[in-house]
């Protein structure tokens, strides 16, 4: 008897100037979780945009428990019991939860029914639901909740996941990966797609490698390292960055109990927020999605400004200073949205660059932009960050998520700034671009930068800070050496689940 749920034979997708997916195949089993690997820009979001109908490949084909299966629209793959829930969640913040999952189904039953099957599938999950709760109300890990109940009302075969922990508490990850095991139990099978591959070892039976658009390898996850598989993604092998020595020197930036009141209806207002970073330190900052970490990037950048008296650079009030004049001076950031805030969309890479780099690179003269310089700018970004892109004459929509990441991180770090605040840096970026990442935060650092990392990511935090502090509901937490603190202690910190005592400067 075959146990073959989907298999895929000879996938090619290509678009102009790149080949996303070449002559990719392979087999997901019956009641398996099976990851896709690959580093940034490798084919795995074209690959499972194929699957899900959202992308029709150019050649090849696909057979589902037996069956040709070509959908030509998600609604195809649906029917057929394909679903996915997706990295960026398709939720309206002013829609209650039941008016969400409606949204996303060909023929919604009475809300009231709806309702009664949302709290009994998302109870028999565990994943816990109001199916009234309005959607603005509710934290990262609850959202992506909804996102699954979503998919568990339609019985799927197959549900494909990407990047699902990258916005969960280490509690929350339990709890997830109970539900993906107690459906692996009852015959779906799942297609995981995760940068954490220690969560791959963990979970998923077999494993698929892309690299480069091609199917170079399977593994089974449990059998190898994490670094066996990172390297098989790379092709080669990288180093684990190295931790600097040295003592913290003086405080660069402080916060005095910063208050600022929510950006809309669905914003965290920062309440009492009071912390201190100094000169070769990095302070991470943790906390679960909602908490309050783009509030605070935009407070520190002047993109919203706060009180007079609330935030320090170097002895001077700087609270009332916009984000040029912060930037002039050395307080750069990075924000976790890289395309829309990071990154204007429809602007070349060259283009993005002036934008944040026009003065700390000298970029402009007599109010004209020197574009020589700004693409020299930019083709070092490229260079320095490995970035995977034909040139810097191309758009940033065109990148892929993860290099589009490492241009905007790079682009901060070679303005040399005295400060660099930055959220998520490694979000969606793979093993080998990701450590060199921490690298250049910790080489940044060694030079005497101070640095703020805002991340969900945990081994991220453990690995560059010297001190954490947790974001909880706008409130942040004593600052706590790393040295004194374990992954569960920081889980139960990001979660509230502690005594928020709330930082003071030292005197």
């Amino acid at each position: 008897m075959d146990d073959t749920l989907l298999r895929l034979r000879g996938l090619t997708k290509a678009y102009p100037g790149v080949v996303a997916n070449d002559d990719v195949s392979f087999d997901i089993g019956a009641s398996e979780i099976h990851a896709l690997l690959g580093e940034n820009g490798a084919g795995k979001s074209t690959l499972v945009k194929m699957i899900f109908g959202l992308v029709q490949p150019d050649k090849g084909e696909m057979v589902l428990e037996g069956k040709p299966y070509a959908p030509s629209k998600p609604s195809d793959a649906r029917q057929s019991g394909v679903a996915m829930v997706f990295q960026h969640f398709s939720l309206f913040n002013a829609l209650d939860v039941a008016e969400n999952v409606a949204l996303g189904m060909e023929t919604p039953p009475p809300l009231r029914d709806l309702a009664r099957q949302i709290r009994e599938v998302s109870e028999a999950y565990g994943l816990p639901l109001d199916p009234r709760r309005t959607v603005g109300t509710l934290s990262a890990g609850e959202r992506q909740r909804v996102e699954i109940i979503r998919c568990l009302l339609q019985e799927p075969r197959l549900l494909i996941m990407d990047e699902p922990t990258s916005v969960l508490t280490p509690q929350e990850v339990e709890i997830l990966f109970q539900t993906l095991l107690k459906l692996k139990s009852e015959g779906t099978s799942i297609l995981y797609i995760s940068h954490k591959l220690e969560e791959i070892r963990t979970l998923c039976d077999e494993a698929t490698i892309l690299r480069l658009g091609k199917n170079v390898g399977t593994c089974t996850p449990r059998d190898v390292t994490a670094r066996q598989m990172a390297e098989m993604m790379v092709g080669s092998s990288f180093a684990a960055p190295e931790v600097r020595g040295g003592e913290a020197g003086d405080v660069l930036l402080e916060c005095r109990a910063l208050e600022l009141p929510a950006p809309g209806a669905f914003g965290t207002p920062l309440r009492e927020l009071s912390l201190e970073v100094r000169s070769g330190e990095v302070l991470g900052i943790g906390g679960v999605a909602g908490n309050g970490q783009d509030e605070l990037l935009s407070a520190l950048s002047g993109e919203r400004l706060a009180p007079a008296g609330a935030i320090w650079f170097k002895g001077e009030d700087i609270s009332r200073k916009g984000p040029v004049a912060r930037r002039a001076l050395g307080v750069l950031s990075a924000p976790e949205e890289r395309l829309g805030h990071a990154a204007a969309p429809n602007m070349s890479l060259t283009e993005n660059a002036v934008l944040t780099a026009a003065r700390r690179k000298e970029l402009v003269s007599g109010g004209f932009i020197d574009w020589a310089a700004a693409k020299g700018f930019a083709e070092e970004v490229i260079a320095r960050f490995d970035v995977r892109t034909p040139g810097p004459g191309v758009a940033a929509r065109a990148l892929s998520g993860g290099n589009l990441q490492k241009y905007v991180v790079g682009r901060e770090i070679l303005q040399d700034p005295s400060v660099l605040v930055v959220n998520q840096p490694t979000w969606g970026v793979d093993a080998a671009a990701a450590a060199a990442i921490r690298q250049a935060l910790l080489d940044l650092a060694g030079q005497g930068a101070a640095i703020i990392c805002i991340s969900q990511d945990l081994d991220e935090l453990m690995e560059v800070s010297d001190r954490f502090a947790a974001l909880n509901e706008g409130r942040l937490s004593r600052a706590v050496p790393v040295a004194e603190l374990d992954i569960e202690k920081i889980g139960l910190m990001m979660g509230g689940a502690h005594d928020m005592e709330v930082a003071h400067a030292a005197g």
